[in-house]
């Protein structure tokens, strides 16, 4: 077999890029590392990006996007894991400039590899992939820091997004009083559903007059969206509260000075799954797969390569709601 199956992002002479499903030649994966047989991938803002030609993810084109990747070793010339074993390669940088697992096969160091934790299946794991982990580092942060569901609520924005409803189930899980901030209001009833105890437009929460600090409401926050929202949110909390960021969909800028941080002694705990130590992302997936394993088909949908294309452009649309599986081979 000289060929494989992926979606294949290249740069066109019009200056646009163009993703389709086409035959890759193996030649294209390196040789030296361990190579994976992808039983399924998952949809992120990352790949919608990438397979649009942002260089700011992925540099170099022709490329095959895709930051997850759930399969089994076929090859593995340092030995670490069984032929045959299944395993979960996230983050790192899987389909940011190493080609990535919206395809049959993967090739990656050894030391981005995860055995699929026992009792977890393939699909499951792509249910969760790097939006699960995200929201399982955030929530970890939170937990550490000393935040419980006696404490009062907990907000989280971006709510509709994988993140922002994997971060609302968890929390709910654990016993967390949740407040969503959406700009959706067609999905106010799916959050409901969901277990969200109080709703809040993004529009509204912003129309106050800017202000040092506002009064205590949250007792603590994960923020996937950054810029004004986040600002708002850190002036928000409680006295030594604290917010987990791990997104920027809105916005890079923090616009705010630092009156919370002395004041009320804010805490913002940054978030970075991808390059995150192994074994911390290992201490995540086992949480994921024993304690804080729930059920999560009600965000979730299955797609097959050939549909991923129309995802992305849904993505960067910001109409995709909850998480998409993207089943290698039908």
């Amino acid at each position: 077999m000289d060929f494989f199956n992926a979606l294949w992002t290249t740069e066109k002479p019009e200056g646009h890029f163009e993703t389709k499903l086409q035959s890759v030649p193996f030649s294209a994966l390196a040789t030296d590392r361990v190579l994976v047989q992808v039983s399924y991938s998952s949809l992120n803002y990352k790949d919608a990006l990438s397979s649009n030609g942002h260089k700011g993810i992925t540099r170099d084109f022709p490329h095959i996007p895709g930051i997850d990747a759930v399969g089994k070793v076929v090859l593995d010339p340092s030995q670490s894991f069984a032929i045959g074993q299944e395993v979960i390669v996230t983050g790192f940088d899987l389909g940011m400039n190493t080609h990535g697992g919206l395809a049959e096969f993967i090739a990656v160091p050894a030391n981005w590899i995860i055995p699929l934790p026992h009792g977890m299946s393939p699909i499951k794991a792509m249910q969760w992939g790097t939006a699960g982990l995200t929201a399982g580092m955030a929530l970890s942060a939170l937990w550490h820091h000393g935040v419980r569901p006696n404490q009062g609520e907990i907000v989280v924005t971006g709510a509709t997004g994988g993140v922002g409803l994997i971060s609302v189930l968890l929390l709910k899980h654990l016993g967390f009083q949740v407040v969503a901030i959406t700009g959706k209001m067609d999905q106010y009833e799916f959050l409901k559903q969901m277990g969200v105890d109080r709703i809040m437009d993004r529009e509204e929460f912003l129309s106050e007059k800017p202000r040092a600090l506002y009064p205590m409401q949250f007792a603590g926050a994960i923020d996937v969206v950054g810029g004004d929202v986040l600002a708002k949110i850190i002036k928000s909390l409680h006295l030594g509260a604290a917010v987990a960021a791990c997104g920027m969909a809105s916005s890079v800028e923090l616009p705010m000075q630092i009156y919370p941080f002395i004041l009320r002694g804010a805490n913002l705990l940054g978030i970075y799954s991808a390059d995150s130590p192994l074994e911390k992302k290992q201490e995540i997936w086992d949480k994921l797969a024993n304690a804080w394993n729930i059920p999560l088909d009600a965000i979730s949908r299955t797609i097959t390569l050939v549909e991923a294309p129309a995802y992305f452009a849904k993505i960067r649309a910001g109409n995709h709601v909850g998480r998409t599986v993207v089943q290698i081979k039908p």
